[in-house]
């Protein structure tokens, strides 16, 4: 067949969690013969069980007990699929899997970690085509180290964007027209050969590199969840879901928290306008959300964002008064230590600034490493506990009266920090992280209970 129209469809972890799962997505394909490339992530729970697979300090006897988990969770599949040739191919895996995992165990490196990472996207793969030969599909496995060329920076690899296309257009792109082709998601390969990883939300990510490389006319990814909300279910029941939305705006949500999607999946799609669906792999027939450059509604409010675990940095100087370069000299800190700042606000003598994920690796970066050379600069504080709210919308700065809308709803909570203007798409604030629900629900009754 030609490939006048091309979708890449990826699904995730609870997509192919077990035979079930995967039967419905195979359904998915089957139904829409533009659907010719299928990235997978990891059965569900298998990249958790990797991950620790992966550490310094996992003895023998552990190690093997994850194996065998790992093993039942792929064996439960396999049976349904009658396939000794690719139950072999699985034990292999498994087998070469406990080979690198104690190898990592007498010898931790990242590389090595970056191995044992990608075995589940290797099993899932390989089965998933399988299913969907089983239901009358003409699918093939297809290994995406052959394509996904990156450098060496082992769990956060980044793709070498020109060779990625040129070894799609070369090896991938003929398979397409003959038969599906299911390829693995958050993997990648260096110039020494060796496996690399992409990252967090790297299988969404991958799946976006494949659609532009293709020049692919859509690109969906299939999840547990009916799209995108208007804000997390989870915390408002009112929340529902939102049928289209344009690429800022989703930007911003995916930014600022919306966990649907990693920001980094949308930027190949934006680049080549490659119109990204989301939806349920479980409820196809709900539909989902559309995202696109342009689209028909644009509201005033499209969604609350909300991301925990924040630390607000406020470095004080009466130096700063009527005085260049200061701004300069603290962001040659940051940058030396390789800190992202999220929001900032300035006044005469102070700026603040909100880093993500304290209570991770970058609360241990802010402590020992950046405040003592701060400080030598100027007067620092630190504060923790923190959330970040991001109302997401259109022409946010331009519509009189959001503040008084948003603001006047959140009487009783204390607003640490407000950031508008930068973006036409949101206006943020910092509230305590024991107010966080309080305030998004409050606001989302508000604001949508048209």
């Amino acid at each position: 067949m030609s490939l006048n129209q091309l979708t890449v469809a990826k699904f995730g972890g609870t997509s192919v969690a077990d035979y079930a799962a995967m039967l419905r997505c195979a359904d998915i394909i089957k139904n829409d013969p533009t659907n010719r490339l299928v990235v997978v992530s990891a059965s569900s729970g298998v990249t958790n069980l990797l991950v620790r697979l992966s550490q310094a300090e996992v003895d023998a006897s552990e190690q093997q007990a994850i194996i065998t988990q790992i093993s039942d969770i792929q064996h439960n599949i396999l049976a349904h699929l009658n396939d000794e040739l690719l139950t072999h191919e699985i034990h292999q895996l498994l087998v070469e899997l406990a080979d690198v995992a104690r190898q990592q165990g007498q010898d931790y490196s990242v590389k090595v970690a970056d191995t044992i990472l990608s075995f589940g996207e290797q099993m899932s793969s390989r089965i998933f085509a399988k299913v969907l030969q089983q239901v009358g599909v003409e699918g093939a496995y297809f290994d995406v180290r052959q394509v996904m060329k990156t450098n060496s920076l082992f769990g956060q690899a980044v793709v070498d964007l020109e060779q990625l296309k040129l070894h799609a257009q070369q090896f991938l792109a003929p398979k397409l027209t003959e038969q599906v082709i299911v390829t693995q998601g958050f993997i990648g390969q260096d110039a020494q050969g060796d496996t690399t990883t992409l990252g967090r939300g790297g299988s969404d990510y991958s799946a976006a590199l494949l659609a532009e490389a293709l020049s692919a006319h859509h690109l969906a990814i299939w999840t547990d969840v009916v799209g995108i909300f208007t804000t997390d279910p989870r915390i408002t029941d009112q929340a529902r879901s939102i049928k289209e939305i344009s690429f800022g705006e989703a930007a911003e949500m995916a930014t600022f928290g919306a966990k649907i999607l990693h920001p980094a999946t949308l930027i190949p799609a934006m680049r080549q306008n490659i119109p990204v669906f989301v939806g349920s792999s479980k409820e196809p027939e709900k539909g989902g959300t559309l995202i696109q450059q342009s689209v028909e509604s644009k509201p005033t409010y499209r969604s609350i964002a909300l991301r925990r675990e924040q630390t607000l940095v406020t470095v004080k100087s009466p130096a700063m008064l009527h005085a260049s370069g200061f701004l300069a000299k603290v962001f040659a800190v940051l940058a030396k230590h390789e800190l992202s700042v999220d929001l900032i606000t300035t006044s005469e003598i102070s700026v603040a600034m909100t880093f993500d994920n304290p209570t991770g690796s970058m609360q241990a970066l802010l402590n020992s490493n950046v405040l003592e050379e701060l400080e030598q600069l100027c007067e620092v504080s630190v504060e923790h506990g923190l959330s970040l709210i991001a109302v997401v919308g259109n022409n946010i700065h331009r519509t009189n009266g959001v503040g008084t809308s948003i603001f006047d709803t959140l009487q009783g909570i204390n607003v640490r920090m407000i950031c508008q203007g930068a973006s036409e798409h949101n206006l943020c604030f910092l509230v305590e992280e024991q107010q966080a629900n309080e305030a998004v629900e409050k606001l989302h009754r508000n604001l949508f209970a048209h």
